[in-house]
């Protein structure tokens, strides 16, 4: 039966614009119909959310925030958000409708791909969420169901539901989001915890499996492909499919490194990779057909999957299989998966009579060839595998099968490759070597760690090359009094004397500025006398160029550096600023003032005031008499007394 006639949305108008005509698919979260916009008359295809969750906010702000985020990637391999609703209980999203197939349902069909195909694919891919890593968001849920290959060849990436912001950390209560066969180490750790780099390792497991046709880790439940993710490499495509170039090896390698910071940093600097790996294969290799692949064989009939897309973002070459001679409107074309060509027939002619002696000369030259080609080509001759980041005794077992020897383990320090794996070979993974030769591994001991030295009493200048020379940097260098180290000599580091750190590391210096003093103060007083209490005290005298005004009189300290009572060290500077005496400033008239009025311009002026009422002056309120007579000048801040009647 027809489950699409049992659907109550089809044939339904929704929010009285979108005709749903059929529906396409059904997820976890929601169902995705191919409608028509009425008002427009453009197909395109509505995700409309389970009515049974949309009474749960999580979900429809996870709903909401896939239509603002795809909203800000205006991106040609980015499946587009035209609109988002709701009518009634259906929450809905409005997007583009591509036709076509997921790369799901291609792998599901071809097995593994050719490695041109593969790469065709990846580049938009890396294009797309390049594009929404540099907007400042990580896509968290990529896999192949997630990749769209329309009819036209064009690829798009879909589903941005579990997009989240680059900066933000979310709690799932303990939940991990996303398909298990595609998590990053981090994301099954720190569930809620992503950036950039857990797209890029699920990238790497897609390109694995279209090269291999397989996942690279499986089990019998979830919980055993999770372990093996925290616990296991992802091996090198070249283990499934022998004969994969080095370079797809390496890119694999990278991009699911389970240290996300050995990782590219986002999808535009994995494209960059993929980008050179590309322009260092042959054609051979990137048309080579993996034993995985089923055949392309099939009757005439156009098949929608055999459509391999090339990246909209990148100028390519003319598609695979196509003559010379085409237009330019043929090179945008896609390349579609091929059988390997059959051999062309081989022409009889006529053989021109020739002497005998030509005749066997020609045998033996043949023969000689056939024999060298034989040998070169032949099991005499192997290639050194992929055996980088692997254990040393897989290395050695991966090495043994395929008739090499183990020659010479060295070991040497990394940064970056984990303790007990191989760093490198010699020759290199991929090198024509004879078989029951030696390759030499080179064994990673982890990161170089080293005793931070006891440097306490020393001079800052030998403290710093003790550090130095024990393979360690001198890091900031702060001041502290002290009354038990000398000034100039370290006091303590960070980290303490006798931790261990990686080679490299920084160590903060602690130096002494010797005991602290009491800065004495010396504001207001003659510049020798205070030159002689400041170096009585133990610090050097320094006198400003500059002059001020002040209460003070003309050449006496106006002020300080440090402030009195501030704490110094021995020999420190303090530095005296001299006053250039009061400014002086007119006084107001305000004799037949009025008290209130007296007291206003005077303050005004800058003055002090002070009332003089007397016994005859108790219930005045008239000013008789000032200090300073109205018109003179008196130091600014200085008091005028007023005389009240």
């Amino acid at each position: 039966m027809d489950t699409t006639l049992q659907d109550p949305l089809v044939g339904q108008v929704l929010d009285g614009r979108y005709r749903i005509d059929a529906r396409i698919a059904v997820g976890g979260m929601a169902t995705v119909y191919r409608a028509v916009d009425t008002r427009l008359d453009r197909v395109l295809a509505l995700k409309v959310m389970h009515p049974a969750l949309a009474a749960d906010g999580s979900f429809v702000e996870r709903f909401i925030r896939e239509a603002k985020s795809v909203a800000r990637l205006a991106h040609p391999n980015v499946v587009q958000v035209f609109d988002q609703g709701t009518d009634g209980s259906y929450v809905y999203l409005a997007m583009e409708y591509i036709a076509g197939c997921t790369l799901r349902d291609v792998l599901r069909e071809r097995g593994a791909l050719q490695p041109r195909a593969a790469l065709d694919i990846l580049e938009p891919v890396l294009a797309a969420l390049g594009a929404a890593h540099r907007a400042g968001f990580v896509h968290r849920d990529m896999k192949p169901e997630n990749v769209l290959i329309g009819d036209d060849g064009r690829v798009k990436v879909a589903d941005f539901g579990l997009v989240r912001s680059v900066d933000t950390v979310t709690s799932t209560t303990g939940a991990v989001l996303g398909t298990v066969a595609y998590l990053a180490p981090e994301q099954i750790e720190t569930p809620g915890a992503a950036d950039p780099r857990v797209d890029v390792y699920a990238c790497g497991v897609v390109l694995y499996e279209m090269l291999t046709g397989e996942k690279p880790h499986d089990g019998d439940s979830p919980a055993i492909v999770l372990y093996k993710h925290l616990h296991e490499n992802v091996p090198p495509p070249s283990a499934e499919v022998p004969g994969l170039p080095f370079a797809l090896d390496d890119l694999v390698a990278s991009a699911t490194a389970r240290t996300r910071e050995v990782r590219p940093q986002d999808a535009v600097a994995l494209l960059g990779q993929v980008r050179d790996a590309r322009a260092g294969l042959t054609e051979e290799q990137l048309d080579a057909v993996p034993p995985q692949a089923v055949s392309a064989a099939h009757d005439n009939a156009e098949d929608r999957t055999s459509v391999i897309p090339r990246s909209l973002t990148v100028p390519r070459p003319l598609p695979v299989d196509e003559e010379e001679g085409f237009g330019p409107d043929e090179v945008d074309r896609t390349s579609r998966f091929q059988s390997p060509p059959p051999l062309p027939p081989r022409r009889r002619g006529a053989r021109p009579r020739r002497g005998l002696l030509a005749l066997v000369t020609v045998v033996l030259l043949v023969i000689g060839v056939g024999a060298g080609v034989w040998y070169i080509n032949s099991g005499q001759f192997t290639k050194v595998p992929a055996v980088l980041t692997q254990s040393r005794a897989k290395a050695e077992q991966r090495l043994e099968a395929a008739g090499l020897e183990v020659g010479p383990v060295k070991h040497s320090y990394s940064d970056t490759v984990k303790r007990g794996t191989v760093i490198s070979t010699d020759p290199e993974p991929g090198a024509r070597i004879r078989k029951h030769d030696s390759v030499t591994l080179t064994v990673s001991d982890g990161p170089q760690t080293v005793k931070v030295p006891d440097v306490t009493g020393s001079r800052l200048d030998k403290a710093k090359e003790l550090l130095t020379s024990d393979g360690l940097e001198p890091g900031q260098v702060t001041q502290e009094f002290s009354d038990d180290v000398i000034k100039g000599f370290v006091i303590s580091t960070s980290p303490e004397a006798g931790t261990k750190r990686r080679a490299g590391s920084a160590v903060s210096i602690v130096v002494s500025k010797g005991a602290a003093i009491d800065v004495p103060d010396v504001t207001g007083e003659d510049l020798d006398d205070a030159k002689a209490e400041l170096e009585e005290a133990g610090l050097t005298v320094e006198v400003s160029a500059e002059q001020v005004t002040s209460e003070f009189d003309k050449g006496q300290v106006a002020a300080q550096t440090p402030e009195a009572d501030s704490q110094a060290a021995d020999g420190d500077t303090v530095t005296l600023t001299l006053s250039k005496g009061p400014e002086m400033v007119e006084v107001p008239d305000v004799v037949g003032d009025s008290v209130d009025d007296a007291k206003t311009a005077l303050e005004q002026a800058g003055f002090e005031v002070s009332e003089d009422r007397g016994l005859l002056g108790l219930f005045g309120d008239t000013v008789k008499k000032q200090s300073v007579d109205g018109g003179d000048t008196a130091p600014k801040g200085s008091t005028i007394t007023i005389t009240i009647r």
